[in-house]
Protein backbone atom coordinates (compact mmCIF):
# COMPACT_ATOMS: atom_id res chain seq x y z
CA UNK A 1 0.00 0.00 0.00
CA UNK A 2 2.78 2.37 0.74
CA UNK A 3 4.38 1.53 -2.74
CA UNK A 4 0.80 2.85 -4.05
CA UNK A 5 0.52 5.94 -2.17
CA UNK A 6 3.98 7.28 -3.24
CA UNK A 7 3.54 6.32 -6.88
CA UNK A 8 0.67 8.28 -6.68
CA UNK A 9 1.20 11.37 -4.95
CA UNK A 10 3.14 12.49 -8.47
CA UNK A 11 -0.27 12.35 -10.19
CA UNK A 12 -2.23 13.82 -7.90
CA UNK A 13 -0.22 16.75 -7.88
CA UNK A 14 -0.41 16.60 -11.35
CA UNK A 15 -3.96 17.21 -11.48
CA UNK A 16 -3.87 19.36 -8.49
CA UNK A 17 -1.41 21.94 -9.92
CA UNK A 18 -3.51 22.30 -13.29
CA UNK A 19 -2.50 26.17 -14.29
CA UNK A 20 -5.00 26.00 -16.95
CA UNK A 21 -7.79 24.63 -14.54
CA UNK A 22 -6.48 27.29 -12.06
CA UNK A 23 -6.50 29.91 -14.28
CA UNK A 24 -9.72 29.25 -16.31
CA UNK A 25 -11.95 28.80 -12.66
CA UNK A 26 -10.45 32.31 -11.87
CA UNK A 27 -11.76 33.87 -14.67
CA UNK A 28 -15.20 31.81 -14.29
CA UNK A 29 -15.36 33.80 -11.19
CA UNK A 30 -14.35 37.30 -12.30
CA UNK A 31 -17.37 36.53 -14.81
CA UNK A 32 -20.79 38.24 -14.10
CA UNK A 33 -22.70 35.51 -12.67
CA UNK A 34 -19.57 34.09 -10.93
CA UNK A 35 -20.81 32.30 -7.92
CA UNK A 36 -23.41 30.21 -10.06
CA UNK A 37 -20.65 29.83 -12.94
CA UNK A 38 -18.46 29.06 -10.22
CA UNK A 39 -20.47 26.00 -8.85
CA UNK A 40 -21.37 25.04 -12.60
CA UNK A 41 -17.26 24.99 -13.34
CA UNK A 42 -16.61 22.73 -10.48
CA UNK A 43 -19.26 20.49 -10.92
CA UNK A 44 -17.96 20.22 -14.51
CA UNK A 45 -14.37 19.38 -13.43
CA UNK A 46 -15.63 16.76 -10.61
CA UNK A 47 -17.39 14.61 -12.88
CA UNK A 48 -14.56 15.25 -15.36
CA UNK A 49 -12.21 13.78 -13.17
CA UNK A 50 -14.81 10.89 -12.29
CA UNK A 51 -15.13 10.44 -15.72
CA UNK A 52 -11.38 10.11 -16.11
CA UNK A 53 -10.68 7.83 -13.40
CA UNK A 54 -13.39 5.42 -13.61
CA UNK A 55 -13.73 4.71 -16.98
CA UNK A 56 -9.75 4.38 -17.33
CA UNK A 57 -10.12 2.36 -13.84
CA UNK A 58 -12.68 0.40 -15.80
CA UNK A 59 -10.71 -0.28 -19.35
CA UNK A 60 -8.13 -1.25 -17.36
CA UNK A 61 -10.13 -4.25 -15.55
CA UNK A 62 -11.47 -5.26 -18.89
CA UNK A 63 -8.27 -5.95 -20.18
CA UNK A 64 -6.97 -7.63 -17.07
CA UNK A 65 -4.45 -5.17 -15.79
CA UNK A 66 -3.96 -6.93 -12.25
CA UNK A 67 -0.18 -8.63 -11.82
CA UNK A 68 2.80 -6.01 -10.67
CA UNK A 69 5.27 -7.84 -11.24
CA UNK A 70 4.35 -9.96 -14.23
CA UNK A 71 1.86 -6.93 -16.12
CA UNK A 72 1.62 -7.61 -19.80
CA UNK A 73 3.87 -6.53 -22.21
CA UNK A 74 2.11 -3.22 -23.23
CA UNK A 75 1.13 -2.11 -19.78
CA UNK A 76 5.55 -0.67 -19.66
CA UNK A 77 4.86 0.91 -23.15
CA UNK A 78 1.77 2.60 -22.50
CA UNK A 79 3.61 3.93 -19.33
CA UNK A 80 6.47 4.88 -21.33
CA UNK A 81 4.47 6.92 -23.93
CA UNK A 82 2.61 8.77 -21.41
CA UNK A 83 6.03 9.80 -19.70
CA UNK A 84 7.12 11.01 -23.10
CA UNK A 85 3.77 12.92 -23.97
CA UNK A 86 4.13 14.42 -20.26
CA UNK A 87 7.70 15.33 -20.88
CA UNK A 88 7.87 16.35 -24.26
CA UNK A 89 4.02 18.70 -23.29
CA UNK A 90 6.51 20.69 -20.47
CA UNK A 91 9.13 20.99 -22.58
CA UNK A 92 6.78 22.59 -25.38
CA UNK A 93 5.34 24.91 -22.62
CA UNK A 94 9.11 25.95 -20.91
CA UNK A 95 10.29 26.76 -24.90
CA UNK A 96 7.05 28.42 -25.14
CA UNK A 97 7.96 30.33 -22.62
CA UNK A 98 11.32 31.05 -22.89
CA UNK A 99 10.98 32.39 -26.17
CA UNK A 100 8.30 34.81 -25.27
CA UNK A 101 10.85 36.15 -22.75
CA UNK A 102 13.50 36.58 -24.69
CA UNK A 103 11.14 38.47 -27.31
CA UNK A 104 9.98 40.65 -24.17
CA UNK A 105 13.59 41.39 -23.09
CA UNK A 106 14.60 41.76 -26.48
CA UNK A 107 11.81 44.56 -27.07
CA UNK A 108 12.57 48.31 -27.94
CA UNK A 109 8.63 49.47 -27.33
CA UNK A 110 6.03 49.59 -25.55
CA UNK A 111 3.98 48.04 -28.21
CA UNK A 112 6.56 45.16 -28.46
CA UNK A 113 6.57 44.41 -24.96
CA UNK A 114 2.47 43.70 -25.22
CA UNK A 115 2.63 42.03 -28.32
CA UNK A 116 5.37 39.53 -27.25
CA UNK A 117 3.48 39.00 -23.69
CA UNK A 118 1.91 35.99 -23.84
CA UNK A 119 -1.73 36.24 -24.85
CA UNK A 120 -4.75 34.74 -22.71
CA UNK A 121 -6.63 32.57 -25.24
CA UNK A 122 -9.72 33.49 -27.02
CA UNK A 123 -12.17 31.29 -25.21
CA UNK A 124 -10.81 32.54 -21.55
CA UNK A 125 -10.99 36.26 -22.71
CA UNK A 126 -15.23 35.47 -23.31
CA UNK A 127 -15.54 33.93 -20.03
CA UNK A 128 -17.00 36.97 -18.74
CA UNK A 129 -19.91 36.08 -20.75
CA UNK A 130 -20.29 32.88 -20.03
CA UNK A 131 -23.73 30.88 -18.35
CA UNK A 132 -23.57 28.25 -16.01
CA UNK A 133 -24.42 25.72 -18.70
CA UNK A 134 -21.04 27.27 -20.55
CA UNK A 135 -18.83 27.20 -17.10
CA UNK A 136 -19.90 23.48 -16.74
CA UNK A 137 -18.81 22.43 -20.05
CA UNK A 138 -15.63 24.33 -19.71
CA UNK A 139 -14.92 22.41 -16.19
CA UNK A 140 -16.01 19.12 -17.93
CA UNK A 141 -13.74 19.96 -21.24
CA UNK A 142 -10.54 21.40 -19.52
CA UNK A 143 -9.69 18.12 -17.66
CA UNK A 144 -11.22 15.72 -20.35
CA UNK A 145 -9.73 17.53 -22.84
CA UNK A 146 -6.46 18.09 -21.44
CA UNK A 147 -3.72 15.32 -22.18
CA UNK A 148 -2.39 16.22 -19.37
CA UNK A 149 -4.96 15.70 -16.52
CA UNK A 150 -6.14 12.89 -18.37
CA UNK A 151 -2.88 11.33 -18.50
CA UNK A 152 -2.78 11.13 -14.48
CA UNK A 153 -5.73 9.70 -14.29
CA UNK A 154 -5.13 6.84 -16.66
CA UNK A 155 -2.07 6.81 -14.79
CA UNK A 156 -3.27 6.52 -11.58
CA UNK A 157 -5.92 3.74 -12.41
CA UNK A 158 -3.17 1.92 -14.28
CA UNK A 159 -1.12 1.56 -10.35
CA UNK A 160 -3.85 1.04 -8.83
CA UNK A 161 -5.43 -1.96 -10.89
CA UNK A 162 -1.50 -3.51 -10.58
CA UNK A 163 -1.78 -3.34 -6.73
CA UNK A 164 -4.58 -5.64 -6.45
CA UNK A 165 -5.98 -4.51 -3.92
CA UNK A 166 -9.73 -5.51 -3.13
CA UNK A 167 -12.83 -3.84 -4.71
CA UNK A 168 -13.67 -1.42 -0.79
CA UNK A 169 -10.26 -0.79 -1.14
CA UNK A 170 -10.31 0.26 -4.80
CA UNK A 171 -13.12 1.79 -4.41
CA UNK A 172 -11.67 4.58 -1.10
CA UNK A 173 -8.37 5.30 -3.09
CA UNK A 174 -10.51 6.41 -6.31
CA UNK A 175 -12.34 8.52 -4.09
CA UNK A 176 -9.86 9.69 -1.98
CA UNK A 177 -7.58 10.54 -4.99
CA UNK A 178 -10.61 11.90 -6.66
CA UNK A 179 -11.30 13.87 -4.12
CA UNK A 180 -7.62 15.27 -4.14
CA UNK A 181 -7.99 15.97 -7.43
CA UNK A 182 -10.93 18.61 -7.33
CA UNK A 183 -9.46 20.17 -3.83
CA UNK A 184 -7.87 23.08 -5.18
CA UNK A 185 -11.04 23.83 -7.29
CA UNK A 186 -13.49 24.13 -4.31
CA UNK A 187 -11.08 25.65 -2.34
CA UNK A 188 -10.53 28.58 -4.72
CA UNK A 189 -14.60 28.38 -5.30
CA UNK A 190 -14.96 28.43 -1.59
CA UNK A 191 -13.13 30.93 -0.63
CA UNK A 192 -14.84 33.12 -3.87
CA UNK A 193 -18.37 32.30 -1.69
CA UNK A 194 -16.82 33.16 1.79
CA UNK A 195 -14.82 36.87 0.72
CA UNK A 196 -18.20 37.60 -1.23
CA UNK A 197 -20.47 36.49 1.74
CA UNK A 198 -17.81 38.75 3.92
CA UNK A 199 -18.42 41.67 1.67
CA UNK A 200 -22.37 42.26 2.16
Amino acid sequence: MADLIASLIPLALGIVMSPLAIMALVAVLLSRAARVNGVAFLAGWTLAVAIGLGVSFWLLGLLEVHERNAPPVWVPVVRLVLGLLLVGAAWWIYRKGRARTVAMAQADSPGQVTAAAPQLPGWLRSVETFTPPRSFALGLGIFILNPVDLSCAVLASLDLRQAALSTAQNVWVLIVFGLVGVLVIAVLQLQKAVSALLSY
